[in-house]
Order: structure tokens, then C-alpha cells, then sequence
């Protein structure tokens, strides 16, 4: 039992993808490589069989053929030597030669060459005879001494059977200063007892080209030769029997075919062929060739099922795996807290319903979070209007120092320079006051906003004289959105109070507003003294909390909290700053939030 959990647990931790491969290759794909493979050895197996079938019937038609070509001449020899009438004819002794010829043309013209036409495997028919009278011509050869020395005949001496078939190479019988190759029956003429005054013989020559097209023949199953008992080779498809260069034959040598298994058959029992026999050399190619076009059908059978069950198996898993990475993402949304539906066509089977029960779970949970939450979205509200109120509150108690530390600049510079231009900083200081105090609404145009964050820069620069100085980029574009009211002038102010008054150099402010395709952003950069990096931390941890800290930097942090309430979690906020460079604020609005007037006072939602 605990090895079998152990199992189950191991076959449990693997991923459902992993599974449905394994599946495929252990279930579907290794059987068909085994069964294919298993099928192919059989039929490997069984054309070897075939083949090796087809070579043996081969190999003993060939021989058959030889055979009886050989003991159609043999036949015809011992035709000649039991033909008395020419044997006696031959034994004769002749007063002339004119006797000889009436004779011949007797009973000697045709005698001999009536054999060719039905044994068309002869070639040439001859009879020897050492009778002085008898006149050599046709068919018909004296026993001289051309004759004595040549090869057939001494290969005839050194014969003690009775019929002698034997192969070998002389001058071409049309062209003396050629050599030809030649397979002939020798048999003497002794088969009647009577005087025997002369010695007789019987030579047929047999039609090469004969045995060359059998052996031809079967060359789409083996590489024949015809070979003596020397192992000379007489015939064959590489040799042929024509265009003989040497007097001497080539040998089969046995030892350039070691990988080759060599078919060998005698060519027959009979003591005129004893020695001759038929070798068989197998055609590589045939076998390679059948086994190749069994291989590559299989293959592609193989191929075949395996593509079709390739594409059954996709189709299927990728009907479970969309569906199931739908629901797991969807599942990580509701951890997220975002109760999204599946939309998707979920299907009858088991995961179809587990998809339809969790769009009825998730429904049923965004309907609770959203009754359970009512109370807190009107408690988010009551603090809404709780910051409205000290926002109100922080612009009709604006910083008196700021106040007081203006009106007596003003006050010094103007007894004692005598300046005239003060009126107009007074003027700019009685707008700002007077706006501070009937800003009402909530939201005001950017332009608005930079026009009240203009004058405030311009008071300062009067108290600051060269020692400060600021610059304004805005996109024509940007002027007609709407935003939180006080949303730059506080960054401002932050950046001239913490930034520029600590340095002793210029004190420069940067305000720059763009609207991308997607987004406004809003830019305040300073070349002020700057912030470590850990205050800076604690000022980016003060300024996300809910709860407010007791410190500097609270107009950041009021921008930011009024960012956030108006637009959530789609307002990106940056603080960057390094010590001795300055510090930049900036934050991102995305169009759509944002409320847009034209010049008549309409007013658009979105871009």
C-alpha cells in the first residue's frame, strides 16, 4: 500500500500537460514504433526468404539450361559416332581424290550440318580424321600436325574418359592472329568394332553467346559464372566470351566476395560436366531495393498515423489546456479581487461545468463583496469630505510666514529703493488671497491652475530677486483638461520652501505639462539641495500611508492622497531626488479620467 501511494502521489505532482504526453508517447507513439518495427523485421525476414527462393530458382534454371544445351551436344556427338554409314565412309581408303568427292558428295555434304538447325546451341561441327585419302574441306579436317598442337587436341590426349567437354582459347576459326574462346565436345569414333585403321574424331563447338544469354538472363536476380574444375571462368556476365585479350582464362577467386553468400551448383552428375559448375553471386541492389521500398512504405504508413494521432492529440489537449488557463487566470483575478467572468464557449464536458460554477461562484462573490462593501464606500466617503475640509481649511489658512515675510520684503525694498513696480506684487498677492478664498469647485482647468501657480512663482522670485528664477512648459493641448485644484502650486511651493531656499547658488524651478496619446503628465523639477536616500524613503512611505505623519512635506503627501482619491490606482506618482542635484516630482494622469472644457465652456468626458 505504500509503495502504491507513493506512486499515485509521484503520478499526481505531474502537470496535466506532461501527462497527456506522456500518455501520447508511452500509449500511442511507442506502440507504433514497436508493432512497426517488429512488423518490418517479419517482412524483412520473409523478402530475405522470398528472394533467397527467387535466387535458387533462379540459379537452377540457369543450370537446367546449361545442362541441356551441353547434352544436346553431347547427344549429337554420340549421334555422329553410331552413324555406321559414316563411319564406314570414313574408314575408307580412296584411289583419288576424285573418288573422294563423288563419295562426299554422296553421302558426307549434309550429313554433318543437318545437326545445327534443331541444336541451335552448335555452333560448328567438325570430324577429324588422319585417313590420307580423304580430302580435307567443310566439315571434314585432317589430323596433321596444326592440329596435334593445338590446345583441344592435347587436352584430348591427356583425357582418358570417352567424351571429353572441355573449354578453351585457339585462334579464331575466320581470323588466324585473333583468339577466340571455346567450349567443345570431343568424342572418338570407335564405336564400331571393324578396322579402326585410323583414328577418328568428333569435335562440336557450341555457340557461346548461348550460355551468355542465360546467364544474362538472370542477371536481375544473380551474377552467374560458368566455371571448370580449375576455377577458370568460361562465362560470365562481367567476361562475356567475346573481345579475349589472353590465352589464359580468369579464376574465380572466393575471396573478393567475403560478405556475399555464393550460390554454387554443380552444372550436372554426368562424367562429360563433372567439373563444371554454375556460381552465383547474389545482386545486392535487388534485396537492398525491396528492402528499401518496404521500409519506405511502413515509414510512411508509420508517418502517416503518427501525424493523424499527432493532430488528434493536439486538438484535444489544446480544447483542455485553453480552457484550463482560462479558468487558473481567472482564479489568480479573483485572488487579485477582480471577479471576471469567462467568456469563452466552456463546452459540455467536466471542465464546462466546472467553468459554469465558477462564473455562478464569482457572480455570487462579487454580489456579497458589493453589499458587504456599501458601508465602507460611504465611510471612504465621509473621509472624502473630511479631506475636502481641510483642503478647504489649508487654502484660507495659507502659510503666514509666506505672508508675512512677503509684505515686509515689500515693505523694505519699497522705502528703500523707491521701486513703483510694488503695486503690481501687491495687486498679484491680492488676486492669489482673493482666489484662495472663492475657489470653490474641486476640479479647475490646467490653465487655471498654472495661471494661480504663476503669480505664486512670482511672488517669490520678488523675494528672492537673482537668487531665483523659474520656467513654464505647457501643451496647447493640455490647457483644457481639468484637475484637482491646487495640484502643481503645492509642488511648487514644496520645491522653493525645501529645495531653493537651502542653496546659495541660483535657485531654478521647472514646471512641464504634455499630454501623450494616453496620458497628461505633469512635471515639477528643482535644482535644490535634493534628498538622501533615506529620508527619502520615509518620505515615500509617509506619503502612502493612510494614516498622516507629523513633519515636513505635507503638500506632497496632499497632492498625492487627492490624486488617489480622484483616480485610484491609475495615477502614477514619482519622487526622485539625489543630494547636491535636485529633485523632481511628477505624476501621470490617463486621459480618459480626465474632464475636458473647450473655449465655449462644454464640457467632454474622456478625449
Amino acid at each position: 500500500m505504500i509503495r502504491k501511494f507513493r506512486i499515485r502521489s509521484i503520478v499526481n505532482d505531474i502537470p496535466l500537460n506532461y501527462k497527456f504526453i506522456l500518455m501520447y508517447v508511452i500509449g500511442i507513439l511507442l506502440p507504433i514504433v514497436i508493432i512497426n518495427y517488429l512488423f518490418m523485421d517479419r517482412m524483412s525476414g520473409l523478402i530475405k526468404e522470398r528472394e533467397e527462393q527467387n535466387l535458387q530458382i533462379s540459379l537452377e534454371r540457369a543450370r537446367k539450361d546449361i545442362h541441356s544445351m551441353i547434352d544436346g551436344g553431347v547427344a549429337v556427338s554420340h549421334g555422329l559416332i553410331t552413324d555406321k554409314l559414316l563411319y564406314e565412309t570414313l574408314d575408307h581408303v580412296y584411289t583419288s581424290p576424285l573418288d573422294f568427292y563423288n563419295t562426299f558428295n554422296e553421302q558426307l555434304r549434309h550429313r554433318v550440318t543437318s545437326y545445327i538447325p534443331v541444336n541451335n546451341q552448335i555452333q560448328r561441327i567438325g570430324i577429324y580424321t588422319d585417313n590420307p585419302s580423304i580430302v580435307p574441306g567443310g566439315d571434314y579436317y585432317a589430323l596433321d600436325d596444326d592440329v596435334v598442337s593445338s590446345p583441344w587436341y592435347q587436352k584430348w590426349q591427356m583425357f582418358n574418359g570417352t567424351v571429353l567437354v572441355s573449354a578453351y582459347r585457339d585462334m579464331a576459326a575466320k581470323n588466324s592472329t585473333a583468339i577466340s574462346s571455346y567450349l567443345s565436345v570431343v568424342e572418338k569414333m570407335d564405336y564400331y568394332d571393324v578396322n579402326n585403321a585410323y583414328e577418328q574424331l568428333v569435335r562440336i563447338d557450341f555457340d557461346l553467346s548461348r550460355f551468355y544469354d542465360v546467364i544474362a538472363r538472370e542477371r536481375n536476380y544473380l551474377d552467374l559464372y560458368l566455371v571448370n574444375d580449375r576455377g577458370e571462368i568460361i562465362v560470365s556476365m562481367d567476361s562475356g566470351y567475346q573481345h579475349v585479350s589472353t590465352s589464359d582464362y580468369s579464376l574465380f577467386d572466393m575471396d573478393k566476395e567475403p560478405g556475399k553468400d555464393l550460390h554454387i551448383v554443380p552444372i550436372g552428375n554426368a562424367s562429360y560436366v563433372r567439373g563444371l559448375k554454375l556460381i552465383g553471386v547474389p545482386q545486392g541492389t535487388r534485396v537492398s531495393k525491396a528492402m528499401l521500398d518496404m521500409q519506405l512504405y511502413f515509414g510512411l504508413l508509420a508517418g502517416l498515423i503518427t501525424l493523424l494521432t499527432s493532430v488528434f492529440i493536439y486538438v484535444m489537449l489544446r480544447s483542455y489546456n485553453h480552457r484550463v488557463k482560462r479558468l487558473a487566470r481567472h482564479m489568480q483575478k479573483v485572488r487579485n479581487e477582480k471577479f471576471d467572468l469567462i467568456k469563452i464557449d466552456e463546452g459540455r464536458d467536466e471542465i464546462g461545468h466546472l467553468i459554469r460554477n465558477f462564473n455562478m461562484m464569482t457572480s455570487q462573490i462579487h454580489s456579497l463583496i458589493n453589499n458587504v462593501y456599501k458601508l465602507e464606500i460611504q465611510q471612504k466617503s465621509q473621509e472624502a469630505e473630511r479631506v475636502r475640509a481641510e483642503l478647504n481649511l489649508l487654502q484660507s489658512q495659507m502659510n503666514p510666514h509666506f505672508l508675512f515675510n512677503t509684505l515686509n520684503a515689500l515693505l523694505v525694498v519699497s522705502t528703500k529703493n523707491n521701486y513703483t513696480d510694488v503695486k503690481d506684487i501687491i495687486k498679484d498677492l491680492s488676486k492669489l488671497l482673493r482666489r484662495l478664498l472663492n475657489w470653490k469647485d474641486d476640479l479647475v482647468l490646467l490653465e487655471e491652475e498654472m495661471n494661480f501657480t504663476v503669480m505664486y512663482l512670482g511672488i517669490e522670485k520678488f523675494r528672492f530677486r537673482d537668487k531665483f528664477d523659474y520656467s513654464i512648459e505647457i501643451a496647447e493641448e493640455a490647457r483644457r483638461y481639468k484637475i484637482p485644484k491646487m495640484s502643481i502650486q503645492q509642488l511648487a511651493e514644496n520645491a522653493c520652501k525645501h529645495g531653493i531656499q537651502a542653496i546659495e547658488g541660483l535657485g531654478v524651478v521647472i514646471i512641464r505639462v504634455e499630454a501623450t496619446s494616453d496620458r497628461l503628465r505633469v512635471v515639477v523639477a528643482d535644482n535644490g539641495k535634493g534628498i538622501d536616500e533615506e529620508r527619502l524613503k520615509e518620505i515615500l512611505h509617509n506619503m502612502r500611508s493612510e494614516e498622516e505623519a507629523a513633519g515636513g512635506n505635507i503638500g506632497i503627501r496632499n497632492v498625492y492622497r487627492r490624486l488617489e482619491l480622484y483616480y485610484n490606482d491609475s495615477v502614477i506618482f514619482n519622487l526622485i531626488s539625489k543630494v547636491g542635484k535636485g529633485t523632481e516630482v511628477s505624476f501621470e494622469i490617463p486621459l480618459k479620467l480626465l474632464e475636458w472644457q473647450d473655449g465655449e465652456g462644454e464640457r467632454f468626458n474622456g478625449v
